[in-house]
């Protein structure tokens, strides 16, 4: 599979949390947790479960920064 994002973050699945319309995933990337929200279909066709490898693949046209 070739992609146009180049933000691939390998690492490994620590939870995988099913609600009514969404799956929230929690990737453990060294140390840092990234948690992607998907559909509950693309949870099902991925068969995601708790220690598979995994990569969070992060395309964004922009990002927030916040400080208090």
């Amino acid at each position: 599979m070739k992609l146009s994002a180049r933000n691939i973050l390998a690492g490994k699945v620590t939870a995988v949390e099913i609600g009514n319309v969404t799956t929230h995933v929690k990737i453990d990337i060294g140390g840092t947790i990234v948690t992607a929200s998907i559909t509950n279909e693309a949870a099902a066709d991925l068969a995601l479960k708790v220690g598979d490898e995994a990569c969070a693949i992060i395309k964004a046209s922009d990002v927030i920064v916040g400080k208090n």
